[in-house]
């Protein structure tokens, strides 16, 4: 029997908040800065101007104010963007980020 791999959900989460402006940029290139936040459309949703949807670059939390979508880190955030469950999601930011995503 094989051990199964526990993916390091926090550390990943870290890694990508000590990079949040960098990775938002690249995943939402249309959004702007605004102080401590990342201001831009949201591309999952017929979204016509920015202002509802908001990345802390602090915490890396992230809502829709116009929806009930939210996440409390970059991670949640990768799995919501690209519809991904949050395993997948965790593994794409930890390659990106050229981290090794297991415990």
């Amino acid at each position: 029997m094989t051990a199964r791999k526990l993916i390091a959900f926090a550390r990943i989460a870290s890694a990508a908040r000590a990079q949040a402006e960098s990775i938002v940029s690249r995943w939402l290139p249309s959004g702007r800065r605004e102080g401590a936040e990342w201001i831009a459309l949201n591309p999952t949703r017929g979204d016509a101007k920015p202002g509802s949807f908001k990345i802390n670059l602090r915490t890396g939390s992230w809502a829709d104010f116009a929806t009930a979508d939210r996440g409390g880190d970059l991670v949640s955030l990768a799995a919501y963007l690209f519809r991904l469950k949050q395993a997948e999601a965790a593994l794409r930011v930890a390659g990106m980020l050229g981290l090794n995503p297991y415990e």
